[in-house]
């Protein structure tokens, strides 16, 4: 079964990062071990990992440990180089979404976590997105990144299930209506 899946937090008016890609807003969540198991569980689901080259670099900068224990394909036009420390870590890939999952697909990666918000945006005007489990932190930036932009055509999803996570945040599965 192919399954390209979005897992990712948003504010509670629709960004994912302020302007200048910063996540601290993130910390206000209390992080306990469910949590970290949960993601666990997602990141076992899937095969490996879909992003750009600003998600890479937000990620790189976080001072703990590699998150991920699945390869990760980092898409982007700019960067030419993989930065010295994660050659084993990711592989740079600069193709359009439906051309990029015919190859993952074709290398066996089934089950793709797209992150990002430019990516996430992208794969969804391919109509590449199969599941989207978004959390929404209650918290009100202002100003960001969205998680989501304009679309060419309308895109119907339907809720699997919402439920309240640790009393501060809400998580919603959402499926593709085919």
């Amino acid at each position: 079964m192919f399954s390209n899946k979005v897992y990712i937090a948003v504010s509670l008016d629709g960004y994912i990062s302020h302007k200048n890609n910063s996540v601290k807003w993130l910390d206000i969540v209390p992080m306990d071990k469910k949590i970290e198991i949960e993601f666990l569980d997602f990141m076992n689901s899937i095969d490996c990992v879909v992003m750009g080259k600003n998600t890479f670099n937000v990620v790189k900068s976080f001072n703990d440990k590699w998150p991920y224990n699945k390869k990760v394909f980092v898409l982007s036009s700019s960067m030419k180089s993989i930065p010295k420390g994660y050659e084993d870590k990711i592989e740079l890939l600069n193709m359009k979404p439906s051309i990029l999952v015919n190859f993952l697909n074709n290398k066996g990666y089934k089950k793709l976590y797209i992150d990002g918000g430019k990516t996430i945006q992208n794969f969804l005007e391919e109509d590449l997105i199969d599941e989207m489990t978004i959390s929404t932190i209650p918290v009100l930036l202002g100003e960001g990144k969205p998680l989501f932009s304009k679309l060419t055509k309308s895109k119907l999803f339907k809720v699997i299930n919402t439920r309240v996570v640790a009393q501060f945040y809400t998580q919603t599965v959402y499926k593709k209506q085919k």
